[in-house]
């Protein structure tokens, strides 16, 4: 089976970086999307960013509003990995943070991955 491990997080003071992985343990077939989505303690789990893997056209990303303009989400399909860069942390923005996988099989069969998820404390 596919694992995601999440890698990353940590304690970063109010206006600091992290910068969040995500990897597969193996390549994984017809990638169409990948997330990553934060839960904070009695909310419930949140977008926060997206690609949507393209070919010719490209890759398309979007963002939630609370971090637009500051995170920024990005692949490398050599290395079977996802990535969030995050920028000008606010506290707000503490939450564990995971990352998704949706894909194609080699049939008519859809897959989602999701990771373990790795804890992002802002605080001062």
């Amino acid at each position: 089976q596919v694992q995601l491990v999440e890698s990353g997080g940590g304690l970063v003071q109010p206006g600091g970086s992290l910068g969040l992985s995500c990897a597969a343990s193996r390549s994984i077939f017809r990638i169409n999307v990948m997330n990553w989505y934060r839960q904070a303690p009695g909310k419930e789990r949140e977008l926060v960013a997206t690609i949507t893997t393209g070919d010719s056209t490209g890759d398309s990303t979007g963002y939630a509003d609370s971090v637009k303009g500051r995170f920024d989400i990005s692949r490398d399909g050599a290395k079977n990995t996802v990535y969030l860069q995050m920028n000008n942390l606010k506290p707000e923005d503490t939450a564990v943070y995971y990352c998704y996988v949706h894909a194609m099989g080699w049939g008519s069969a859809e897959y989602d991955y999701w990771g373990q998820g790795t804890q992002v404390t802002v605080s001062s």
